[in-house]
């Protein structure tokens, strides 16, 4: 059995520019972004500031990077930073917030649901601040929402508010990867800013569901931005003409309302992979994560229908986005049942 067109649940980063974020790109206007600023990047920043509710925001090619300056800021060498078991900032960075950032990672159960811990396991592990010198000293928590590893799992706004409040307690601040929130938003429907209060800084992705090829945003106060923009810089993101890009990023804001149809394409594959026999959980946002006895064979299988998948903390991930039809969520199911008589 062969199918000459694969559909392709890879990633939402899978997803091209259409044909308007091309020309908004070719038409963008541009100045050199390190000598002084490049008017278009200056535009999705502050845009994207007053969206998430911060003072001012960054522009970074990557959430990754955009991560890594965060916690290069907020940690001093040594410390101790907790983050939910799984979190982008844990797994999928190759340790550079240990290796650039100097922070010790501390994995946090998620005790509170999928991808959340609770107040009383961020209290544990922050422990005291008191004691000698040699104590391992416990700064920063970092939250992610949505949270990839735990299939794209939403923190409702008073879960957040509640372990803003621990950490406080505790003596903490707080950075929230929120490479996804937007789609987070769009499941919640509220604005992406009613999900960032309280926090000391937020990233943010372009380049998730949202079309835009490349780029991410790192947001916080007018002071630690400008810090922040020092890092880029020691880091290799000082793009000059990056106005290409941001226009495609200020597009990508347009159509974070689209989101919620990729959530639908999500709940139909769920549904008919359970009645398939499958074991999915019921997707919060666009992610799809189904158990199986094997991965590797279940990929491998898959990839041979032409159907492209991912392993993600043990299971098999699906991914939909906007370049996926809702036919094309029929079509994959279709292959899977042909192959599983």
């Amino acid at each position: 059995m062969t199918f000459s067109t694969p559909i392709d649940f890879r990633s939402d980063t899978v997803t091209r520019p259409d044909e308007a974020m091309r020309s908004a790109m070719a038409g963008a206007e541009v100045g050199d972004n390190v000598i002084d600023t490049d008017p278009t990047i200056r535009k999705l920043e502050e845009r994207a500031a007053e969206t998430l509710g911060m003072p001012a925001a960054l522009w970074t090619p990557s959430g990754t990077m955009a991560n890594v300056v965060a916690l290069s800021l907020h940690l001093r060498r040594g410390d101790r930073f907790l983050a939910t078991q799984g979190a982008h900032v844990l797994v999928n960075e190759l340790g550079s917030a240990a290796w650039l950032a100097g922070g010790m990672p501390e994995p946090l159960a998620h005790d509170a649901g999928p991808g959340r811990p609770s107040p009383q396991a961020v209290r544990t592990a922050a422990g005291t601040r008191t004691g000698p010198y040699y104590v391992l000293r416990t700064t920063l928590l970092c939250l992610e929402n949505t949270h990839n590893a735990a299939g794209g799992a939403v923190t409702p706004p008073d879960e957040h508010a509640r372990l803003v409040a621990t950490a406080r307690e505790c003596g903490l601040g707080v950075h929230l990867d929120g490479a996804r929130l937007w789609h987070a938003a769009a499941a919640l429907d509220l604005p992406p800013a009613a999900l960032t209060v309280g926090a000391d800084s937020v990233s943010a992705c372009f380049s998730k569901g949202l079309g835009a090829p490349v780029g991410s945003v790192l947001a916080g106060s007018e002071e630690f931005v400008e810090e922040a923009r020092r890092m880029r810089q020691m880091l290799g993101g000082g793009v000059r003409q990056g106005g290409v890009l941001a226009a495609a990023c200020l597009l990508a804001l347009d159509r974070v309302g689209d989101l919620a149809d990729d959530h639908a394409k999500a709940r139909t594959l769920a549904a008919g992979l359970r009645d398939l026999g499958w074991e999915v959980a019921e997707p919060e946002t666009n992610i799809v994560l189904a158990t199986v006895p094997d991965v590797t064979l279940t990929l491998d299988w898959l990839n041979g229908l032409g159907v492209l998948v991912l392993p993600m903390a043990g299971r098999v991930r699906f991914v939909t986005h906007r370049d996926l039809a809702h036919s094309d969520i029929e079509d994959a199911l279709g292959r899977i049942k042909a192959a599983s008589r």
